[in-house]
């Protein structure tokens, strides 16, 4: 005789992020929703509920579409996030990823509804870097001879269950379910080295450009063409994509949200930085970024447009090590650069610079123990879209923190 209502506490995160939930703009949700009297199927789920099983499942550290549907079977909190309403994995999973645009919506308007507020000052801004493993293997890289071979085997494959498809048409239910997810996955698998092969075409051009005869070296992974072998935290290479956040010092809030798949962070740092003013109509006074994202390009762009770049000197032990004084003007650098090195000489500035672990490296540490290591889904859209849920639920614990939303 006990009602979930009941049986989940009052100060539950659960009822929290519901509340938080209730207060975003989901039309662009809604407007996805096609009601029709004339196709059979099911009631679309009313996307509030999806948007807050996700939400609570990024803050639980669940990766998986099938764990949060099982977790949607036992567990209170989910339970009663989802009332009388049933969901599968397959709903769970193409909502996760597909609605990215809404993510970095969700993201932008609360960050600027706590600049309104006077609770995220945009005076500081730090970026940093997140290598996060790749759903691929290091032995799914390939070259083209053998992509090309591939491509053709998946083509006839495709081709081949087609024909069966056609030929049998008195089959089962059961029987035509999994005959179609077969033929999907073939599908799915042929596009992917079609995709592949098209990647190699452009790294096998760039590689050529900088180095001749390096272009036919080139490999693609057959698994997720997007992914690409970087040097991880523990010093091995792994398939894998850059995380970048832009996080304001003050609040220690996620402003702005990149995945690339770059495994350098060399000239990222004007990028992010025009998103930043763009996106909140406000120029920040100063950047704290490492050495890796001081490039001569970016801080001239950067500090062009108002923005005080705060970093160690690239190279400047080298330069020590030959007797100069990196902080020195250098032949053939710009006028913002050697501003730049001139700041960092500067004891204030070098102690400001000792803050950005604190900032910057503060929401990757905390996006990893909810459990982002390594991405579940494949492709650069799908990619950004997981490290938006977690860039969305990473602010809202700071709301909370800051006080911005009740508890």
């Amino acid at each position: 005789m006990l009602s979930l209502e009941d049986m989940l506490p009052r100060d539950h995160r659960a009822r929290i992020v519901w509340s938080f939930v209730k207060t975003l703009d989901l039309e662009p949700l809604y407007e996805k929703i096609v009601v029709t009297k004339s196709t059979v199927g099911r009631n679309s789920i009313a996307p509030e509920i999806l948007v807050s099983l996700w939400l609570l499942a990024t803050l639980d550290g669940i990766g998986t579409a099938r764990e949060l549907g099982r977790r949607c079977e036992t567990d209170i909190a989910y339970l009663w996030t989802l009332g009388n309403v049933t969901v599968n994995y397959h709903t769970l999973s193409d909502f996760r990823v597909e609605n990215g645009a809404f993510l970095e919506k969700t993201l932008v308007d609360t960050v600027a509804s706590l600049v309104a507020q006077g609770l995220v000052p945009l005076e500081t801004i730090a970026q940093d870097g997140m290598r996060v493993r790749a759903s691929a293997g290091s032995s799914s890289f390939r070259r083209k001879p053998t992509l090309e071979s591939l491509q053709q085997q998946a083509q006839a494959h495709v081709d081949r269950l087609k024909k069966e498809s056609e030929n049998e048409c008195d089959r089962s239910d059961g029987d035509a379910r999994r005959q179609a997810a077969v033929e999907r996955a073939s599908r799915e698998r042929q596009e992917r080295l079609d995709e592949a092969l098209r990647q190699f075409e452009e790294l096998s051009k760039q590689r050529e450009s900088r180095r001749k005869g390096d272009g036919e070296k080139t490999r693609v992974s057959t698994t997720d063409p997007d992914a690409r072998n970087m040097k991880m935290a523990n010093g091995g290479f792994d398939p894998a994509f850059n995380v970048q956040f832009a996080t304001d010092a003050d609040s220690r809030v996620i402003v702005a949200v990149d995945v690339i798949n770059s495994g350098t962070d060399s000239g990222q740092m004007a990028p992010m930085h025009e998103k930043v003013c763009s996106t909140y109509d406000k120029t920040p006074k100063t950047q704290l970024v490492d050495s890796a994202y001081a490039t001569k390009g970016d801080v001239k762009t950067v500090e062009s447009k108002g923005t005080e770049v705060v970093s160690t000197i690239p190279r400047g032990s080298v330069l020590e090590s030959k007797g100069k004084d990196p902080h020195a003007q250098q032949p053939g650098e710009s006028d913002e650069y050697t501003a730049f090195r001139a700041r960092m000489a500067k004891e204030e500035y070098k102690e400001l610079y000792k803050t950005r672990p604190s900032v910057a490296e503060f929401p990757n540490a905390d996006c990893r123990n909810r459990n982002l290591r390594q991405f579940k889904v494949r492709g650069l859209v799908k990619v950004k879209a997981v490290a938006l849920w977690h860039a969305v639920a990473f602010n809202f614990t700071r709301m909370v923190n800051l006080g911005a939303l009740a508890i």
